[in-house]
């Protein structure tokens, strides 16, 4: 188990799997993502070379490529049935790199459980059923869970209560595709009332350097560890559900969100000092940012 204190010094997390994995060669299939390497057992082994690769890099934390495994995502591709199963495989996988690199923490990724960059406005029974059986399914294979870019705070009260009787840890990853409110319109400050002592910490995911800046001060006064997941995408926020213009449509979300040329490891590193010298000790990338990116940030340790 991951002691409550871990993030208070500097720690490294992993880079974007689902991006990284596409760029590997990952066929794309619907929307299915990265859960298509989970799917198809002819990608097991680059899910985990990836996984090691992001180690090697220098990443102290990786993240479980069940970002899709979602049960939603998974209906859409009628595949509820392989919800189980992909949930745990993905599991087994993140071990495998554990097992050649013991010291790696796994974090067990849950997804936002309804679409991606939006509020999810069902009821709160239904969210907290949804993140139970996913993190269920990874319970046993994690030493925390990462609420993985996450829209509201309602999301994140849901999610405390669906992983309490797992009696883990919890990190938090928010997100803000522009400005400085979440897409639910709440403040990140409102979290306060929300995390108990078991958060290892708060953190904004998938989101812009530029962003990430703009919310700095907040996340520092909630006096927690903080740090950040950042993206390579031109932007996350669209005129549309993000689903709702990617289901069918593209067969990668760069297609739709752009991909950033700016962002060289080097860039990534200068930024990532920014911001571990005003405070922040968790550092990571997210989609579009690959082992040379954590590499970088890794050497700021």
């Amino acid at each position: 188990m991951i002691n409550k204190n871990y993030f208070k010094q500097t720690r490294i997390l992993d880079g974007g799997m689902g991006q990284e994995l596409l760029a590997r060669g990952m066929k794309p299939n619907s929307t299915l993502w990265s859960a298509n390497a989970i799917l198809d057992e002819n990608y097991h082994q680059l899910v985990l070379d990836t996984h090691i690769d992001f180690i090697e890099a220098g990443a102290e934390i990786i993240v479980t490529t069940t970002f899709a495994t979602r049960q939603k995502r998974l209906k859409e591709n009628n595949l509820l049935d392989k919800f189980e199963y992909l949930n745990q495989k993905a599991g087994e996988i993140a071990q495998l790199a554990k097992k050649k690199y013991p010291n790696t923490f796994v974090a067990g990724g849950i997804p936002p459980q309804n679409s991606t960059y939006e509020a999810d406005d069902r009821d709160k029974a239904e969210i907290i059923e949804n993140i139970y059986s996913q993190g269920k399914a990874l319970n046993q294979y994690v030493d925390f869970f990462y609420f993985d870019v996450w829209s509201s705070i309602k999301e994140v009260e849901c999610g405390i209560k669906a992983i309490k009787e797992f009696k883990k840890p919890y990190l938090v990853g928010l997100h803000i595709s522009k400005g400085t409110k979440l897409p639910s319109g709440e403040k990140i400050k409102e979290i306060k009332n929300i995390i108990d002592e078991h958060a290892l910490g708060v953190m904004l995911s998938c989101v812009s350097p530029e962003n990430f800046e703009k919310n700095l001060e907040e996340l520092r006064s909630l006096n927690i560890p903080f740090g950040f997941k950042l993206n390579g995408f031109v932007t996350t926020k669209l005129k549309q559900s993000y689903t709702t213009v990617f289901l069918g449509k593209k067969s990668n979300p760069n297609e739709i969100l752009g991909k950033r040329q700016d962002l060289t490891p080097i860039k990534i590193q200068g930024i990532a000092k920014k911001f571990k010298d005003a405070g922040a000790t968790i550092l990571g990338g997210c989609c579009e940012t690959s082992p040379s990116h954590i590499k970088a940030i890794a050497n700021l340790k």
